[in-house]
C-alpha cells in the first residue's frame, strides 16, 4: 500500500532532519549533531521582511515594566 498523493505532497513540505553521531577524536566524549534543514520560497522571506516591525533602541520607562515578584504571581494564580 503506498502513500496517496496528498501524503507524499506533505512529507516534501516538511522539513530534513538528519541526526549525526560520532566519537570524539580522543574517544572521550559522543558528539551528537542535528541538522534541520527547510526550504522556503524567497517571496516567503521577503513577505517577513516587508512585514517586520522596527526596534528601537530607546530604553523602557519605569511605567513601561511590568515587575512583579514571584510571590505575588503565585497569589494571583490561586
Amino acid at each position: 500500500m503506498g502513500l496517496s498523493n496528498k501524503k507524499e505532497e506533505e512529507l516534501r513540505r516538511m522539513p530534513r532532519i538528519q541526526n549525526r553521531i560520532k566519537a570524539s577524536r580522543n574517544g572521550r566524549y559522543i558528539i551528537q549533531q542535528t541538522v534541520i534543514t527547510s526550504i522556503k520560497p524567497i517571496e516567503y522571506y521577503n513577505a517577513i521582511l516587508a512585514n517586520t516591525v522596527k526596534v528601537s533602541d530607546e530604553p523602557l520607562g519605569d511605567d513601561e515594566l511590568m515587575v512583579e515578584e514571584g510571590a505575588e504571581i503565585a497569589r494571583k494564580m490561586k
